[in-house]
């Protein structure tokens, strides 16, 4: 069986034009046929970095899962810049499958400023040489993964726990563009849900939409504590709040992200 492409692989996009792109599938273990909506929204994020100045690095994106994305095509990138300030970029980015957009992005980009700063303390917990090596879903080939406890055992016998300590396998550049990207493909990990036990609620489901704020700069090849949390649910949708952060307690990502939590027939 091929290799699936690395990290940087990944987000090497092929240019096909201006503010369009072309990106490469990752090949999973498994024979599930759909994309993980982390790698394309990394690549959609890749896409629209590659279309603003060099002095401004990524500060929020805002992604809507519109499609499934299939791994036997690829995926095409377009980029609209909507705008170009003094210290901000926005731009719009539409991931395109068989003439239809599987999902749709906003992200902004922001050169750095000094300011006083406010980040809420890291919680304790066991650190990544203390927790055993896991693997939560095995079509995401490019994610290593050590759960902290406590975790819960679903009837195929994948481990899920709302807090994990992830790292991108793989060494990865120091271009802080594409830790970002990588960041943003670990973020979809998961789910604030997974050990709530509410009647006629799934803990996790398909992702709807994804927002995330970055902070400081860390490594995604590097151990990062990706913590979740439930905010609300109904309506077979729930949204949770979560954060990414370096071993030593360095804020890197605040996400949000709502997913779809019908109960299994």
């Amino acid at each position: 069986m091929t290799a699936s492409p690395s990290m940087v692989e990944l987000l090497d996009l092929e240019v096909i034009d201006r503010d369009l792109y072309r990106g490469i599938n990752e090949l999973p273990a498994t024979d599930k046929p759909t994309l993980f909506g982390g790698q394309v929204a990394a690549q959609a994020l890749r896409a629209a970095g590659l279309t603003v100045p060099d002095d401004r690095l990524p500060h929020s994106l805002h992604g809507y899962f519109l499609r499934p994305g299939w791994r036997n095509r690829p995926v095409i990138f377009e980029v609209e810049r909507d705008r170009d300030g003094r210290s901000f970029s926005a731009r719009r980015v539409s991931a395109v499958q068989n003439g239809e957009v599987i999902f749709d992005m906003t992200a902004s980009f922001h050169v750095a400023e000094a300011s006083g700063e406010f980040v809420p303390p890291m919680r304790e917990v066991p650190g990544p040489d203390d927790c055993a090596p896991s693997q939560p879903v095995g079509d995401i080939p490019l994610a290593e993964v050590r759960l902290v406890p406590p975790t819960r055992v679903a009837d195929t016998g994948l481990q899920y726990s709302p807090t994990m300590w992830v790292r991108v396998r793989g060494e990865l550049p120091d271009d802080p563009l594409v830790q970002c990207c990588a960041l943003t493909y670990l973020s979809d990990l998961g789910s604030g849900f997974t050990l709530t036990q509410v009647p006629g609620l799934a803990t996790g489901g398909p992702s709807l939409d994804h927002a995330a704020w970055f902070r400081h700069p860390i490594r995604a090849d590097e151990w990062v504590l990706h913590d979740m949390w439930p905010l609300m649910a109904g309506g077979a949708r729930g949204l949770y709040g979560g954060s990414m952060r370096r071993a030593d307690g360095t804020l890197g990502v605040m996400i949000t992200q709502e997913s779809l939590l019908r109960p299994p027939r």
